[in-house]
């Protein structure tokens, strides 16, 4: 890791400077300044910008003023406030410094729907102090290992809070945020161009180990997390319910899944499901493409572009309201923008470009993440003539629940199809997010999928 390099990207935000997939551990000089006066615990800049990115205050951790439960929907801290600005098809090269690719390439491909609505930026959510100290405890002692396909560490922390390659800032990406548990009945808007919608409906459960806030994790251990997908919508798809893990270090093995097939009655195991396999029930977007990017890294070579100032949707608790309707909230060529919040805030924008040889559907893929919580909330992808093809973007609302952020409503464009997909909607569910609930390795075995099938 070099200290150079990095110390530029903190000076000047907006700097695009490429860095190489080297790997160094930080000195312990560097990993002192987190959570000190310059540096978040996260490694990002607590100072605010001259343009309008708030300082940071983590003046709240688990609750804010005016919360009223301890687990649900709740409206945020931030509910009162009305948008500053808009930007639009007609005004956006008065913004266009601080609007990413793929949010350009919204705007042309829908100047008359879409919009963002840009509110005060607000900086104001703490980590939970475990997570501090474990990240404090990897800045100086996680590594890349196993030809970057695995990682050292520790959980309930951040990886790579000082990153020194783009490598380090694509599994740290992969691994922000994530919950102990989560769990919930979500629905599925998968929407064609002129707005007919094809609905879907699965229960969701995640058990991610390295989110546990018990000591121990190491990535280093075989498994990182376990997920159940059953789905209740559409009919043809009634009853199919898939199960499985994936690994912490992707050197010997990938993401496993088994299903139960209605049809048959039985449970198989299923061929590979990383990388570009198509998530069902349309397959509008890819199993990497959740969380803008995860699972292993290993198909592309990563670089850090740079940090940047960019409108970003943030703070979004109003778009998972159960009080907005889907037929308010769904519409052709993107979701109602009177829902989605935007603010202004510096990300990692981090890049992948397709290895020589191996396959994907994405040549290419720009990920932009937030520098305090890490997580992806834009993603740009590319085809293999260079156009760019989808744009992912991730509304997040801090959880009471969990005390960190949690997704919300996550929307797949694709910009040549004029098609979308808007999962993990819950506004009109039989079961809102319940998070860090206890929950059992066995409820995501082959034999949980054949009996939740049944």
């Amino acid at each position: 890791m070099k200290l150079p390099l990095f110390l530029a990207f903190l000076a000047t935000a907006a700097t695009a400077l490429a860095v190489p997939d080297t790997q160094a551990k930080v000195s312990a000089a560097e990993a002192a300044e987190l959570g000190g006066p310059r540096l978040t615990c996260s490694g990002a800049d607590k100072a605010g910008s001259a343009d309008g990115v708030a300082e940071y205050t983590g003046k709240y951790q688990g609750s804010w003023p005016g919360m009223k439960g301890t687990y649900g929907f709740e409206p945020g801290p931030y509910a009162a406030e009305k948008p500053l600005f808009s930007i639009t098809a007609q005004n956006k090269a008065q913004y266009a410094d601080k609007l990413t690719d793929g949010e350009k390439a919204l705007f042309a491909r829908y100047p008359q729907t879409y919009r963002m609505d840009v509110y005060p930026s607000h900086r104001d959510f703490a980590a939970p102090q475990a997570v501090c100290d474990n990240t404090r405890k990897n800045a100086e002692t996680s590594e890349i290992v196993h030809d970057g396909k695995g990682v050292t560490g520790t959980g309930f922390g951040f990886l790579f809070p000082i990153p020194k390659s783009g490598l380090e800032a694509i599994w740290t990406i992969a691994n922000a945020g994530k919950v102990w548990t989560e769990s919930c009945i979500c629905d599925i808007a998968d929407v064609y161009a002129g707005g007919n919608v094809a609905w879907g409906r699965e229960k969701f459960m995640v058990l991610t180990l390295a989110s546990s806030p018990k000591n121990g994790f190491s990535y280093q251990d075989r498994l990182n997390s376990y997920f159940y997908d059953g789905f209740l919508l559409p009919e043809r798809e009634k009853g199919f319910v898939a199960v499985g893990y994936q690994p912490n270090d992707y050197t010997s093995e990938g993401t496993m899944s088994w299903q139960y097939l209605p049809g048959t009655r039985r449970v198989r195991q299923a061929p590979e499901i990383g990388f570009d396999y198509p998530v069902p029930p349309a397959g509008f977007r890819t199993v990497d493409d959740d969380y803008g990017f995860n699972g292993s890294p290993e198909r592309y070579t990563w670089k850090i572009v740079g940090k940047k100032e960019y409108y970003v949707p943030y703070d979004n608790f109003r778009v998972n309201d159960p009080a907005v309707k889907y037929k308010d909230l769904v519409k052709d060529g993107t979701v109602n923008p009177d829902y989605v919040r935007y603010e202004l805030h510096r990300v990692w924008v981090v890049e992948g470009t397709l290895r020589p040889g191996v396959r994907h559907i994405y040549a290419k893929r720009v990920v932009y993440a937030d520098e305090d919580s890490w997580l992806s909330v834009l993603a740009d992808n590319y085809d293999n003539h260079g156009q760019l093809w989808r744009v992912s973007l991730i509304t997040y609302h801090y959880s009471q629940e969990s005390g960190t952020w949690h997704r919300g409503a996550s929307v797949y464009h694709d910009l040549s199809a004029g098609t979308y997909e808007a999962g993990y909607l819950t506004n009109e569910s039989a079961q809102w997010w319940r998070i860090n609930q206890p929950l059992s390795p066995n409820q995501f075995s082959p034999t949980a999928a054949a009996q939740g099938g049944h």
